[in-house]
C-alpha cells in the first residue's frame, strides 16, 4: 500500500537567492523528494506557496498521509483556512506532520 506524501516549500529563497539556488536547484522540497523516492512504497508530491491553492488544494490534503512542511520566511503568507484544514486532519488521526525550518 502506498503512503502518499507531500513535501511543500515555500520555494522562495531558492528561487530569488542565487546562492541557495545553486544549492538547491529544483527547491529543497527537491531534494527531500530525491532521496524519498527510492522508497518505491512512497508516492510523493510536490507543492509550493506559489502554486494554486498555496499548493495544497483540499482534494490533495484529503489524499495526503504525511505532509512534510518547510517553511523559513513567509509564514505570514500561508492562508489560515489552509492552515486550519491541515490542523484539523492532523488531530483527527488522518494525517503525519514534519515540520522543517
Amino acid at each position: 500500500m502506498a503512503i502518499n506524501v507531500v513535501i511543500w516549500n515555500e520555494y522562495r529563497h531558492e528561487r530569488y537567492e542565487e546562492a541557495c539556488a545553486s544549492i538547491y536547484p529544483e527547491g529543497i522540497h527537491g531534494c527531500i523528494k530525491s532521496f524519498l523516492q527510492t522508497d518505491e512504497s512512497l508516492n510523493i508530491t510536490l507543492a509550493a506557496l506559489d502554486d494554486p491553492d498555496q499548493g495544497i488544494s483540499a482534494a490533495l490534503l484529503d489524499k495526503t498521509d504525511v505532509l512534510l512542511w518547510w517553511g523559513h520566511m513567509a509564514h505570514h503568507e500561508v492562508n489560515d483556512e489552509l492552515v486550519e484544514r491541515i490542523r484539523q486532519r492532523v488531530y483527527a488521526g488522518k494525517m503525519g506532520l514534519i515540520v522543517l525550518h
